[in-house]
């Protein structure tokens, strides 16, 4: 058992925790079962990402598992919006999080390590080639790819992940999120790349557009966030992509090869 690098754990517990969680954050929170782990997000108003985290539902409460350095502004949020619920939130200094193989299933890829929340003496050492793990399982995470208010749930592809219910109640940041979805045509996503050239901040270019930059790189692999559309257009017009003059792979899973082929039979101008 490793822990995970730089995590921290927030403790939620109390009888109106999931009430709390309902009406503030992105992802489903009704039928939630003991043990299991789900992916959301904390928004802006304007529909921007705060801080994303794993949440561990507990026998009595949940257990939130994010970004060390997002940690105490999430905390400080979800206080704001608790007015009189009765939810006691503090931070666990002695709990980490840690890949265990008896812990909850990854919500965001099956492909990455179980994890569970533990006391910190129970995983003493850091989880070796976690970027690595992340970027070959098409992760991107809050501190290595994107950092507070700077991205949208769907340019890290958290409607694909399970990360943002678009059905439940209402969320902060709602409005902007279902209005985006409802577009249909998204035209910024993150995607996996392969290539010798690879470096984290590098333009990924086809002809002479750019289609954006590499956020993180390890072992000849690649997250970019990149404009769909402009990648559409290049995929048209048979242009090769280019990482740091050289050739780059974009892979494309059935959910972006669907989107690209949509993009390319939308009218010009939507």
């Amino acid at each position: 058992m490793n822990r995970f690098p730089n995590r921290a754990i927030l403790s939620l517990i109390g009888a109106d925790t999931l009430a709390l969680l309902e009406r503030t954050v992105t992802h489903k929170v009704a039928d939630w079962a003991e043990g299991e782990a789900r992916y959301g997000a904390l928004l802006t108003p304007q529909g921007k990402i705060i801080a994303d985290y794993i949440a561990h539902r507990t026998a009595d409460g949940v257990l939130i598992d994010v970004h060390a350095d997002a940690a105490d502004d999430l905390l400080k949020r979800l206080k704001m919006f608790r007015l009189r619920s009765a939810v006691d939130l503090t931070r666990e200094d002695g709990l980490v999080s840690a890949s265990d193989v008896n812990g909850a299933a990854d919500p965001r890829a099956a492909d990455l390590p179980r994890r569970s929340v533990v006391a910190a003496g129970d995983a003493p050492d850091p989880l070796p080639g976690w970027d690595a793990l992340a970027i070959r399982a098409g992760v991107p995470e809050w501190g290595r790819d994107y950092g507070a208010a700077q991205v949208f749930p769907t340019d890290i592809n958290m409607d694909l992940t399970g990360g943002i219910d678009y059905r439940k109640g209402c969320f902060v940041g709602q409005e902007v999120a279902s209005r985006m979805k409802r577009k249909a045509l998204i035209r910024k996503r993150t995607v996996r790349l392969a290539g010798a050239a690879l470096a984290t901040g590098a333009e990924v270019r086809a002809g002479e557009s750019l289609l954006g930059a590499v956020t993180s790189a390890a072992d000849g692999e690649a997250l970019a966030l990149i404009r769909t559309d402009r990648y559409a257009k290049a995929l048209a017009a048979g242009e090769a992509v280019m990482v740091n003059a050289a050739p780059a792979q974009i892979e494309s899973p059935p959910w972006l090869a669907a989107e690209l082929a949509a993009l390319m039979e939308a009218p010009a101008g939507e």
